[in-house]
């Protein structure tokens, strides 16, 4: 029943104590048999995002969040709580409640690009930010960033700020970075939707490799073996 004891042992114990004796000893059984299971309780992975890890205009199984889920193949629950339209502020909110229900081990932010195009003063989106890095750090998660770009049009000096926002976060509180998500698609017509703003399907598996190098250490430190490199 339990390994590394005989059959029978454990009736033969009970039938040598009292009935509280007895009640206890169920308990500890219990306990014991529940720990294998808890032992075999994966990693888990929080990507909290926008649009652009929701899978916005594809199918949600073709995003790169689904893809790092079948590249990890079991050993991590990738949990993708990421909403199309979402700013920092809601992802804020959200976050302690996510925490508190799924318990992840690391935890992908991928959030800023609405702050930037409804113009959120850069001080306000860092505040944000900074908010869930130390909820999730005091959770016992560690954090990555994915940081975003922001349409030219809206002025050199705004763009510079809102992008060093991620900079100053990840040297504050000592994340690793990817700089920009959509590095090597953002710019190319035929990896784009219609809208010039969402990649396309055939653009995920590249956004799933701008990710990878930041994440793979956090995964080797997790104890995660994905199946491929």
């Amino acid at each position: 029943m339990v390994k590394g004891f005989p059959d029978g042992w454990f009736p033969a114990f009970l039938g040598t104590l009292s009935r509280p004796g007895r009640r206890l000893g169920v308990v500890v059984l219990l306990w014991l048999l529940a720990l294998p299971a808890l032992a075999a309780s994966p990693p888990v992975l929080l990507v909290l995002g926008d649009s652009l890890s929701a899978a916005y205009g594809i199918e949600r199984q073709q995003g790169w969040v689904s893809l790092l889920r079948e590249r990890l193949d079991g050993n991590a629950d990738v949990v993708n709580a990421s909403i199309s339209g979402e700013t920092s502020a809601g992802g804020a909110n959200r976050l302690p409640e996510l925490l508190g229900q799924h318990e992840p081990d690391i935890v992908l932010l991928e959030l800023g690009g609405n702050d930037g195009l409804r113009g959120l003063p850069p001080g306000q989106f860092e505040a944000n930010m900074a908010a869930m890095i130390e909820a999730s750090q005091a959770a016992g998660a560690e954090v990555l960033l994915l940081g975003i770009d922001i349409p030219p049009n809206y002025g050199r000096a705004y763009r510079d700020a809102f992008t060093a926002v991620y900079e100053r976060l990840a040297k504050r509180f000592e994340v690793p970075l990817v700089p920009f998500l959509l590095d090597g698609v953002a710019l190319e017509e035929p990896l784009m939707q219609d809208d010039g703003i969402h990649p396309t399907a055939e653009a995920q598996p590249l956004l799933l490799e701008n990710v990878w190098p930041a994440l793979e250490p956090l995964l080797e430190g997790n104890g995660i073996l994905p199946t491929e490199n």
